[in-house]
């Protein structure tokens, strides 16, 4: 039933994700951390990690990444199911690292739900799932993506703490599961802004635009591709075995 592929891309979500939130922590906590160093840090490791994981799981390592692709079709139920599962529990585990590291708790932020914060998390997601959306369909480096993040954490951190990702704001102590902390803003509103951020990248400016809902659901380890992209990266194929 799980064979080595599959379990190698659910540990990539687990690992990605886990290590993502551990220099997250690493960075807010420390004596530089104010939004732009934030920033710049997750964007240097969302690019080192998809040059890493992204042949093998596609390097989601976000829920709201994966619930887009989701919605537009990239990745079917079941792996994204167990793609976010394993994206929850490597930012799980990284909280418990942490805070090995620094031998104590970390206090809940999560705070009382406000529009302002959820709509600043959604719009910061929204930035950055638009730039994966496009880096993915158009094969761009993977610097593309950790610069689509640095600037979607920039934006949302004007008003709110610039998660953009409900793992990591779950490993943060943003939001928990079993209880309403945060929910609305930094799990909800990062969803959001994925959703959209795909969907208007797949209804505008990729081809096939309105007809990505009808196209079949791709697996998991090709979500890094769209299915409008597909078909070039065959030609080029082609193109090289007649050379």
């Amino acid at each position: 039933m799980f064979g080595r592929n599959k379990v190698a891309m659910l540990m990539a979500e687990f690992l990605g994700t886990g290590v993502l939130t551990l220099v997250l922590l690493a960075v807010q906590r420390s004596t530089i951390g104010i939004a732009y160093f934030v920033a710049i840090a997750v964007g240097l490791t969302v690019a080192a990690l998809t040059y890493v994981f992204s042949d093998i799981s596609g390097a989601h390592l976000n829920p709201a990444v994966t619930i887009g692709s989701l919605v537009t079709r990239r990745v079917k139920v079941l792996p994204a199911v167990a793609y976010i599962v394993a994206q929850l529990l490597g930012a799980w585990a990284a909280y418990g690292v942490y805070t090995y590291f620094v031998n104590s708790s970390l206090q809940q932020i999560g705070g009382h739900f406000t529009w302002r914060v959820m709509i600043a998390e959604a719009v910061g997601a929204f930035v950055f799932t638009f730039v994966w959306a496009a880096a993915a369909a158009q094969r761009l480096s993977a610097g593309v993506k950790g610069a689509g993040l640095t600037l979607g954490v920039l934006v949302a951190s004007v008003a709110s703490i610039g998660f953009i990702n409900p793992a990591i704001a779950m490993g943060a102590r943003a939001w928990n599961i079993w209880g309403s902390m945060g929910w609305g803003t930094y799990a909800a509103g990062p969803v959001v802004g994925g959703i959209v951020g795909f969907g208007l990248y797949e209804l505008l400016f990729a081809d096939g635009g309105w007809n990505f809902w009808s196209r079949p659901a791709v697996v998991a380890s090709s979500s890094t591709t769209s299915a409008s992209a597909r078909p070039v990266a065959k030609k080029r194929t082609a193109a090289k075995k007649r050379k």
